[in-house]
């Protein structure tokens, strides 16, 4: 269900719409885009994507009305006045098609734009109408390299921060102590070995 979330600016800035959340509101955001319908800018995760103007016009006109049918003749009188003298079904499938690229949308299985056989085309995501749209979320910063192997302790609910911090230091001393006994013991096997060699060259003598 759409919303509309404090307008920014008056209806008449987007005159024609019978949208009154479209006609009201800055942006519309739909999965990770959102489109600035006052600079008619579209931004991807917060970066802005490169759109043709008529593209631009084909997408408001379907945000205008999502979920509803908007027949290829509305999309003509939209995009092209009429006395433009073009090849309107070539031009509206041309641009519905360049949409569909820029949003990575496929017509067999569309995300956002459906095609309605012989009607025209329906926007079938969830549109949100806001005066500001979400900030994008930061990407998580990787591990340093060596750390991921160490394994952290287990802890139970309701340790407190110092219990697990103790736990914590408990656990990587034993790793320490343990490391350092399996060192000796390598070292007294090694040294045992040498000094049976050496008994043995002795005895020869």
């Amino acid at each position: 269900m759409s919303t509309q979330v404090g307008p920014t600016h008056s209806p008449e800035e987007h005159e024609g719409s019978n949208n009154p959340a479209f006609a009201s509101s800055r942006y519309a955001c739909f999965g990770a885009f959102h489109l600035d319908l006052k600079r008619e800018e579209l931004f991807k995760d917060g970066t802005r994507v490169k759109l043709q103007g008529k593209v631009c016009q084909a997408l408001v006109a379907l945000l205008q009305k999502p979920g509803d049918i908007v027949t290829r003749e509305e999309l003509r009188m939209q995009l092209w006045p009429s006395d433009t003298h073009v090849n309107y079904d070539a031009n509206v499938n041309t641009t519905v098609n360049k949409l569909r690229q820029v949003l990575g949308d496929s017509p067999d299985q569309p995300a956002f734009v459906d095609t309605i056989p012989r009607k025209g085309y329906c926007f079938v995501a969830k549109v949100e109408y806001v005066d500001r749209p979400a900030a994008p979320q930061a990407p998580q910063a990787p591990k340093p390299a060596g750390l991921s192997s160490v394994t952290a302790p287990p802890t139970t609910p309701g340790t407190t921060i110092v219990e697990r911090a103790e736990s914590t230091a408990s656990y990587f001393r034993a790793a320490l102590t343990s490391r350092w006994f399996t060192a000796a013991v390598v070292t007294l096997v090694i040294a045992s070995m040498l000094f049976g060699a050496a008994l043995v060259l002795y005895a020869h003598r």
